[in-house]
């Protein structure tokens, strides 16, 4: 856990939250809000894979459903779309109405829409219901972000964007291990889980309540207001930013594509429980904790493994794309996954060495918008692919050809850069 800023016990931390400045130091108050705050950053990934292990069953369920096909995937993935949209415009409507305040309803809203899928009999009724919790999730993740913010600076924020990379794998991967658990009572009982949430917003109610006048409660100073226009006033990079959330796009297609679709390659190969199926996909996720593990390690040198890190994922699907069972097809997942676990930071940090302080607010919205898009979409590029390539396999196969192709542009683009920096 990096080292966070003190909580504000005086004047002075009291006026540097109004200026939306934090301060320096650690107190195990900030700590606790520090483990709070990465509790709810894992509210999105709960949403994105605890169901994963019972797609095929759900399938199964709704077969006589026109388009279950396309909205089986769908209903994993539509909490994405929504946050994608959202992103952007989420951190407007916290500074108008309070970080901490939305980020409680959000937490409490999120357990209800979460758990609807336990009552609704229609596919696209639940599929409503899938995009609510996306639209929470917008809102939790943007609070959540921007309170981290508020509380950090400096090295102790970079480290802690790492660490949450490394909670959100670790999460994953024990939601994948409960999904399929508790998916063998049914596929409606994973979504029971989203009720945990309860449990988690009466204490960022309590623990996170911020003092009046504090950047926390959205009540901006006078230095915050004058810098917010400022900020308006600037011309936004666009350009710089375009290649980037082109890369993160693509970059979170790869990322999803064992954690949405591996149940349904199991199920190929003729593995069908649940147990089993979400215990072979949470082993493949432990290796992205390994990856990201790895990412803290390399520090400010990762970025010239960017290309290796694709060649990798690469290489791992090339792997699944031929496995004949599975456990080949589980080490070929582990290989994607110590890819992608060193991918997600590495793009993130990629987009932030872009912007200065004043674009950073709206870079990562639109980071995060192009990241979680990309996630939507993913299943719907596999289904669409496998199609006409004769199955899922096939498809992964051609996903692993484009990963390998972005990896030599990627590695020709930096080397010319570089190149051009030395001269």
């Amino acid at each position: 856990m990096p080292a966070p800023l003190v909580d504000a016990p005086d004047a002075a931390r009291d006026a540097a939250a109004a200026a939306g400045t934090p301060g320096t130091g650690s107190t195990p108050a900030l700590r606790l809000k520090a483990v709070l705050l990465m509790a709810g950053s894992c509210l999105p990934i709960l949403g994105a894979v605890l169901m994963a292990p019972v797609l095929p069953r759900m399938q199964d369920h709704f077969e006589s459903t026109p388009g279950a096909d396309a909205l089986v995937p769908i209903a994993l993935t539509i909490p994405a779309l929504a946050l994608g949209l959202l992103a952007p415009f989420a951190g407007v409507l916290i500074d108008r109405l309070g970080r901490h305040r939305l980020l409680v309803w959000a937490t409490v809203v999120y357990a209800f829409v979460g758990t609807a899928p336990l009552w609704l009999d229609s596919l696209g009724a639940i599929v409503a219901s899938r995009a609510l919790v996306g639209v929470t999730e917008a809102v939790i993740m943007t609070c959540c972000t921007t309170l981290i913010g508020d509380y950090w600076s400096g090295p102790a924020r970079d480290r802690l964007l790492a660490v949450q990379t490394i909670c959100a794998a670790v999460s994953a991967t024990a939601f994948f291990a409960i999904g399929g658990a508790i998916g063998s009572a049914g596929w409606r009982a994973p979504f029971w889980a989203y009720a945990v949430s309860l449990l988690l917003a009466p204490l960022l109610a309590t623990v996170l309540r911020p003092k009046a006048g504090t950047a926390a409660d959205g009540a901006a100073g006078t230095d915050a207001a004058s810098a917010a226009s400022a900020v308006e006033q600037r011309p936004y990079p666009w350009r710089r930013m375009a290649a980037t959330c082109g890369l993160t796009f693509f970059g979170a297609v790869v990322f999803y594509t064992v954690p949405v679709e591996m149940s349904y390659l199991l199920d190929d190969l003729g593995v069908k429980k649940s147990a089993a199926v979400g215990l072979a996909t949470a082993v493949a996720s432990a290796a992205t904790v390994a990856g990201a593990a790895s990412f803290a390690r390399v520090g400010a040198r990762a970025q010239a493994f960017l290309p290796y890190v694709l060649a990798l994922c690469a290489a791992g699907f090339a792997v699944m794309s031929a496995a004949g069972g599975a456990p080949l097809l589980v080490v070929g997942a582990v290989v994607n996954c110590v890819g992608t676990g060193v991918l997600l930071p590495l793009l993130l940090t990629r987009a932030m060495a872009l912007l200065d302080h004043a674009d950073r607010g709206r870079g990562t919205g639109l980071w995060t918008a192009a990241f979680f898009l990309g996630e939507f979409v993913c299943p719907l590029v596999l289904l669409g692919l496998s199609k006409p390539l004769g199955g899922l396999a096939a498809a992964v196969g051609v996903l692993a050809a484009a990963t390998a192709v972005v990896a030599l542009g990627v590695f020709l683009k930096d080397r010319r850069t570089a190149v051009a920096t030395a001269v």
